[in-house]
């Protein structure tokens, strides 16, 4: 196996995860947007599966669209939230936030590629616990993530100055009732899926590796050659390239995925909307303009989910490789029993950046059997 040397092992040793428990609802602010009838069905339907208390659900009156301007989430978006935290004395307490589909998915920015103000709503809102404590986060990002790389810390305050924020989203009301149930009923058991897009040492690659080497051997699917992984039943982890990936020509893989299973991609914009796309759609070159959606010819977190995921990474603008979640850290964490916001934010080296996590932050695998 390329790369896979004595020092990598050793490397991976020494990262040996325990199971690290994660909170409850109480910890929990769910982010309803008053103006969109799926965002409260959303959050009407999460709140009473996971009990979360009334006073953890927070309204704001933002824009009933994906994109907005950095105004706009200040006023409508960041000010809202930090409403609810102060005035139901929630601060410390609340420790993960989702947002419901229907609140903003990403604010629209200036700047360089690798200095600018544009970023997903989410992952500027996991900053909002600095800025309320009255240590408001600098523009533009990328900022470094302070939990990034604790695998095996609890997540509390004020260890980590910062929330963690989720996603509950999908190209409709089904598919989220069914990803909250589904996250209900995860078990830890299935397939880890592992899908080199060949045999090289590209960083992605490397990482990959790295996740084979800490996870169940017996319990693995590991693919360096050229040919895309299709057609696996019981998948409960899933790390690739997506379209980023040339021997990748269709948009289904066909997997069958477990309750409880998660996904991440080194794809650039798989986060950029989650309109449905029109079925007979299959991802393209960015040569041809014709095999665009939503601005992109690249594969869709919100396939995944409709398929059968249970969470997922995406990025909503160009997020650069060595910012996007580490399946190394990732995979072993959720595998180990942290829940699915722990694992993901570990995994993920930068915040104020194009990262959205899709899923509910208390999903379990619980201890490996």
């Amino acid at each position: 196996m390329a790369a896979v040397t004595g020092l990598r092992i050793a490397a991976i040793a020494a990262f040996s995860v325990a199971a690290v428990q994660g909170q409850g609802p109480e910890n929990v602010l769910v982010v309803v947007n008053s103006g969109s009838a799926l965002s409260r069905a959303v959050g009407e339907y999460y709140a009473r599966a996971r009990h979360i208390p009334k006073k953890n659900v927070c309204g704001i009156g933002a824009p009933n669209k994906e994109e907005i301007v950095r105004e706009e989430y200040d006023r409508s978006v960041a000010a809202p939230i930090a409403g609810c935290l102060a005035r139901g004395r929630l601060t410390e307490q609340i420790l993960y936030i989702v947002t419901t589909a229907g609140v903003p998915l990403k604010i629209r920015g200036t700047g360089e590629p690798l200095r600018t103000t544009a970023a997903s709503v989410d992952s500027e809102l996991a900053l909002l616990y600095g800025d309320v404590k009255g240590t408001k986060h600098p523009l533009p990002g990328p900022l470094a993530n302070p939990f990034y790389a604790h695998r095996t810390q609890p997540f509390r305050h004020p260890d980590f100055p910062i929330y963690l924020v989720t996603r509950l989203a999908a190209y409709d009301f089904a598919d989220i009732r069914a990803l909250v149930d589904r996250a209900l009923a995860a078990r830890n058991q299935g397939k880890f899926v592992l899908d080199l897009k060949d045999s090289d040492d590209a960083p992605g690659n490397n990482w990959l590796r790295d996740a084979y080497i800490a996870l169940p051997r017996d319990r693995v699917v590991f693919d360096e050659s050229k040919r895309v992984v299709e057609g696996i039943r019981d998948v409960i982890e899933y790390g690739a390239w997506g379209s980023n990936d040339k021997s990748r020509h269709k948009r289904h893989l066909g997997f069958s995925w477990l309750p409880g299973a998660i996904v991440t991609e080194y794809v650039s914009t798989n986060g950029r909307t989650f309109s449905r796309p029109p079925d007979a759609w299959e991802t393209g070159t960015w040569a041809d303009k014709s095999t665009w959606f939503a601005g992109s010819p690249q594969t869709l977190t919100a396939d995944y989910i409709h398929e059968g995921a249970t969470g997922a990474s995406g990025h909503v603008y160009e997020p650069f490789l060595g910012f996007t979640p580490r399946p190394d850290y990732l995979f072993p964490a959720y595998y180990s029993g942290r829940n699915l916001a722990e694992s993901f934010y570990l995994s993920i080296p930068a915040l104020s950046w194009q990262n959205i996590v899709v899923g509910d932050p208390l999903c379990s695998l619980g201890k490996p059997r």
